[in-house]
């Protein structure tokens, strides 16, 4: 949205500093672009802070994350990155430590299970910038239709998705494995069926019994039997599976908060459970974080320190989590935000957020191992895949990929 940025220049030392911000987009316009919001924050920023510039460019998801890798290799690191991983960054020793770059009260206020997902070998260097939970969203006039009730187990989940079937939905179940955004369904799966990608120790288990028996009970009792919709889950997107439910063709589907609005657009009377687990609710479900990331390339570590204390300011954070429908990554803002009832929506997702489980992105693998997952776990349910060869071919990518990069 803005020009690749240039050289970073600026001395800490005299005269005014620029800091350069890169950073994702979150909205779906031009009316809506990160771009407003963080105009709107620099400038609130730089009226009281001068001497200290800021510059913002925004990307799309898409794109950012390849733009600051350029930069980074080019030697015209930002000095700041709001981004999706930080993991190679900090192994590389190129980020600041959070504590370096954050008031004390301003690093202690992130709560805590996102602050833990932001280290690496026990420091934190990712500060959490923007999270969500996932939900099972259901369509309330589908399910009246066929009398059924929302699931709160696996077998509930599979009779609502056979009576749906019968009463010609479209996606009972939509199960989106595709290449998009794979990692997500399948590890919220991973966590209803009682396990994950990790095992109690930090290291891969991704083939694990109950890994590969909860992809058993998919490909036998979900998309074997005609309850996932007729895009096989491999080639289904999120996307695509989020605009099929808006249209009132999905019965069930995980989401997070954002569907929330796209469905209200479109008139689609909806509910929301948390994901059932195999004898009942599932222990855990799954979490997602977005990363503020600062670089010690061009050395502007006490006015990094200023605005991103300012970042993170109570105010801030709750303007960016409501104008995006996403959950605040601090306490003070999830508090106001819970005694609000502005705020009624996203009560059930950050119910979720104490016990959710966030991808393992401590890990400097975690990366090329997602990729292979969005490549190749849709064969694990398709008409002659295999479970346990799937999940075992991606097991042992994983280990090698992590002794690689140590």
């Amino acid at each position: 949205m803005t020009a690749t940025l240039a050289g970073c220049g600026g001395s800490s030392g005299s005269g005014d500093v620029t800091l350069r911000l890169v950073a994702a987009d979150y909205g779906d316009s031009s009316a809506n672009s990160s771009k407003k919001y963080w105009d709107d924050l620099v400038r609130g920023f730089e009226a009281g802070h001068s001497g200290i510039k800021v510059e913002v460019s925004v990307y799309s998801w898409n794109d950012v994350d390849r733009k600051v890798k350029e930069m980074v290799a080019a030697g015209h690191a930002p000095d700041m990155a709001q981004i999706g991983a930080y993991a190679d960054y900090a192994a590389a020793g190129r980020l600041y430590r959070a504590d370096e770059v954050l008031s004390i009260p301003v690093q202690a206020d992130f709560a805590s299970e996102l602050s833990d997902a932001g280290k690496v070998n026990r420091t934190q260097y990712g500060m959490p910038f923007a999270a969500s939970t996932r939900l099972l969203f259901y369509n309330r006039t589908l399910f009246a239709q066929a009398g059924i009730q929302p699931p709160t187990s696996w077998h509930d989940l599979a009779a609502d998705a056979e009576a749906l079937k019968a009463k010609g939905v479209k996606f009972p179940y939509a199960l989106p494995l595709g290449p998009e955004e794979a990692q997500a369904e399948t590890m919220q799966w991973l966590l209803s069926g009682g396990d994950g990608y990790l095992d109690g120790f930090g290291s891969y288990d991704i083939d694990s019994a109950q890994n590969v028996g909860t992809f058993t009970w998919l490909k036998d009792e979900l998309v074997g039997k005609g309850l996932t919709g007729p895009v096989p889950p491999g080639r289904l997107n999120r996307a695509d599976a989020f605009s099929a439910f808006t249209r009132g063709e999905v019965g069930m589907l995980n989401g997070h908060p954002s569907l929330m609005k796209m469905a209200r657009a479109k008139g689609v009377d909806f509910g929301m459970v948390p994901m059932p687990g195999v004898g009942g609710r599932a222990k855990s479900t799954m979490g997602v974080a977005d990363w503020m990331t600062a670089f010690k390339q061009n050395g502007h570590q006490d006015q990094i320190r200023a605005f991103l204390d300012y970042v993170y300011d109570e105010k801030n954070v709750i303007d960016f989590s409501r104008e995006y429908d996403l959950l605040p990554v601090t306490n003070s803002a999830q508090e106001t935000m819970a005694a609000s009832s502005r705020d009624a929506d996203l009560e059930p997702f950050l119910q979720q957020l104490p016990s959710a489980e966030l991808y393992p992105v401590g890990k400097t693998s975690w990366a090329g191992v997602s990729a292979d997952i969005k490549k190749e776990i849709g064969e694990a349910v398709a008409p002659d895949g295999s479970p346990s060869a799937v999940l075992g071919r991606l097991q042992r990518a994983a280990v090698a990929a992590d002794s690689a990069t140590g």
